[in-house]
């Protein structure tokens, strides 16, 4: 039970082309078991604001993007999805419901950077690593950022 944790959020972490490590707010929010996205886009927001007020760039941290979902008989709709880094996780971690036990482990999880500093250690995934009209991920320097 340890590792559970990491297991979890380790399971739903995506990585671009270049090795930066990001997670869906969809993926996300089933793995906190929130049944209907509507409720965590709050959480999501208000972690916006988090991120605002620490004097970070949202761009950095926060992706809004279009994903096409199948709904049964072939067809399928846009849905609106949210890529956060590891900080932005961290900011939905501590904006979650936290009578739900996973908000807590996902605390510990992504609050792991927070010893180390964030700025620069993971690098952002920012609207420049994602092409939007065909959503394929681009190669982008893995140097870390400077503010």
């Amino acid at each position: 039970m340890v590792n559970a944790p990491i297991v979890v959020f380790e399971k739903i972490k995506r990585l671009t082309d270049s090795q930066k490590e990001y997670w869906s707010a969809r993926e996300l929010a089933k793995t906190l078991g929130y049944t209907d996205y509507r409720n965590f886009e709050l959480v999501v927001n208000k972690a916006i604001e988090a991120c605002k007020n620490s004097g970070q760039s949202t761009k950095n941290h926060f992706v809004d993007v279009t994903d096409m979902v199948s709904i049964g008989s072939g067809a399928s709709r846009v849905v609106n999805d949210t890529l956060l880094t590891r900080y932005a996780c961290y900011l939905v971690m501590q904006n979650a419901d936290p009578s739900k036990e996973i908000v807590a482990l996902g605390v510990k999880n992504y609050g792991v950077f927070t010893n180390y500093g964030y700025k620069g250690l993971y690098g952002g995934l920012t609207m420049q690593d994602i092409h939007r009209p065909v959503f394929r991920y681009l190669t982008v320097s893995t140097r870390p950022r400077q503010e």
